[in-house]
């Protein structure tokens, strides 16, 4: 596999700092680590981005997650390893990661479920985490970025 070019982030150096800004925000936000990263792995998968996939998989067991819990974040509906907040967290970020995918993209329901474990400040730092994932998916699939590969 090859990539079609190095990723836009890269090229744009302006770019990549405001996309570290902005992690570097949200890691400071209070939002547990783990809960970041099943954000960001669940996004990846719906995505197809293998390169987040992987490097977020691999940070969460260098952190401590079980393989249970990593090997369900696809199937998170059905297992019984993740937190009601993580739940919720979880269906908030397939919400917006599908933003076109129904008429209601982020219904009630799933707000009001992210409202109840979140406050605002840790509600907006999980919205900006899930949008961006979405970006660093997005450049990472359209340039076919390889997994495992550095930039």
């Amino acid at each position: 596999m090859t990539a079609r070019m190095t990723n836009p982030a890269i090229l744009v150096p302006e770019a990549l700092k405001a996309l570290q800004a902005l992690s570097a925000s949200i890691q400071k936000s209070g939002l547990p680590a783990r809960t970041l990263g099943l954000v960001e792995m669940r996004a990846s998968q719906i995505n197809g981005c293998g390169v987040c996939l992987d490097m977020h998989a691999r940070q969460l067991r260098k952190d401590g997650e079980s393989d249970e819990r990593l090997f369900a974040v696809a199937a998170w509906r059905d297992t019984p390893y993740f937190t009601d907040a993580e739940r919720a967290a979880l269906a908030l970020t397939e919400a917006v990661t599908r933003l076109s995918d129904r008429p209601n993209p982020v219904p009630d329901e799933i707000w009001n479920e992210a409202a109840r474990h979140y406050d605002d400040a840790a509600l907006a730092s999980l919205i900006l985490e899930i949008a961006s994932i979405n970006v660093w998916n997005r450049l990472n699939v359209t340039v076919k970025q390889v997994a495992g590969a550095s930039w």
